[in-house]
């Protein structure tokens, strides 16, 4: 915010920086949790309230036309009137500001309004700007512009690394012991590793649990994506209480279905149709394409498994000599592929694609498209932990129709969960 001294002709632009009364470096320094940080006394209100206050006092100056305690304004006919104290809303719960007032009561704030009750709105713009994919020059810049607030962009980097503890936190929370349907996928983004940019996998997990409730289970950043990797993924899972999940839906990585199985025995492996759909597509001439399309489309809306394997085989006798690389993934995954025509329609819909998982992917996508090259796997991690936890605050309600679903599942899946206790 830039304020200026109006001065009969003249006209000074005069920024008001303004300073917090602490250390900001130390009081990061002492914050252990995501409570001491963004809690009801954490750090960020506290920044908050001296920020919201200072402005305030830059307002009540620019209104007055003179600093505080300036001989300017003797006999001016206007002056400072103590302060009113006054109790707003933000994110962080309650806070106490102090606001100024003149003595001919023409001082109108617009930070924070006279009858003004909650300042989330203020209060959002500059917590959550990081998450939405700002940078942290775009954020310092932000700030500076909108609010006249200086702030260097190592504070703002240091606030911000403090959420890579948080995540580790998250990361390492303990989960349900059995999952009706898990979501296995990666995107990928370039990182600076070793003077270097690299190429690297985001691998994250989008469980359903026995409540039809959808949840991040995790966020891992790794090489490029591969079995290997997924195998690691699997383990850790089980050390943080997974005993079962009942349908694992995977896209067509080699050797994916054999890392999910070796830790999860039980587990049935679904080979996402849309995927498979893409592969196949991609080997077939634009002159075929909708015909091939017509035709593979009777394999996989088939009412059983037998007559989709019938389907198949007829797909393979017209198109497998023409297009191998089109219908051989068909043949060669079917174990994987055919456990789709065992489930009713309603489940069907649910395991089809993957599309609940991409549908995350869009938005982590959208808060990192101002970011070509990460610097390290740490500046990744936390943007897009911010993201998922953003996303994840609009997950309020089961799957459509859970409850039929849940009670088939119950039946399909006799003995592995206790539809009772949920």
């Amino acid at each position: 915010m830039v304020l200026y001294k109006i001065d009969n002709k003249t006209r000074t632009d005069r920024r008001i920086f303004m300073k917090l009364t602490f250390d900001v470096e130390e009081a990061l320094s002492q914050c252990k949790t995501l409570e001491d940080i963004s809690g009801k006394d954490g750090l960020l209100k506290r920044m908050l309230k001296e920020m919201t206050e200072q402005i305030l006092e830059a307002e009540m100056t620019d209104h007055l036309g003179y600093e505080k305690h300036s001989t300017e304004g003797n006999n001016s006919g206007n002056s400072r009137n103590g302060k009113t104290a006054k109790t707003v809303r933000s994110d962080y719960g309650e806070v106490k500001i102090e606001t100024p007032r003149d003595r001919t009561g023409t001082f109108e704030p617009a930070i924070v309004k006279k009858r003004q009750s909650d300042i989330s709105e203020f209060d959002e713009k500059i917590i959550s700007m990081y998450a939405k994919g700002m940078t942290v020059r775009d954020i310092q810049e932000h700030i500076k512009d909108i609010y006249g607030v200086e702030i260097s962009p190592t504070t703002i980097s240091n606030i911000t690394d403090k959420v890579i503890s948080v995540a580790a936190e998250w990361q390492a929370r303990p989960l349900s012991a059995v999952y009706a349907i898990v979501f296995f996928d990666a995107i990928h983004y370039h990182v600076r590793h070793e003077g270097k940019v690299v190429n690297k996998a985001a691998y994250t997990c989008l469980g359903v649990d026995l409540k039809g409730r959808k949840d991040v289970l995790g966020l891992w950043v790794g090489e490029n994506e591969g079995a290997h990797y997924w195998l690691g993924i699997m383990n850790e899972l089980k050390n943080r209480g997974v005993d079962d999940i009942l349908i694992a839906c995977v896209d067509g990585l080699k050797g994916f279905p054999e890392a999910i199985n070796s830790a999860f025995p039980k587990t049935e492996t679904h080979l996402c149709i849309v995927h498979m759909i893409r592969n196949s597509i991609k080997y077939v001439g634009s002159k075929y394409q909708k015909e091939f399309i017509a035709d593979l489309k009777t394999v996989y809306k088939a009412p059983s498994e037998d007559k989709a394997a019938y389907e198949l085989d007829k797909l393979i006798a017209k198109w497998g000599q023409k297009y191998p690389l089109a219908v051989n993934p068909w043949k060669n995954h079917w174990s994987n592929v055919s456990t789709f025509f065992k489930y009713p329609e309603h489940i069907r819909k649910i395991i089809y694609t993957t599309n609940a998982l991409e549908g995350l992917h869009r938005q982590l996508r959208k808060v990192t498209k101002n970011r070509s090259v990460f610097p390290n796997d740490e500046a990744l991690t936390k943007i897009l932990y911010l993201a998922i936890q953003d996303v994840m605050k609009k997950w309020t309600m089961p799957l459509a129709n859970w409850a039929l679903t849940i009670s088939q599942l119950a039946v399909m899946y006799e003995g592995r969960f206790d539809l009772a206790a949920i």
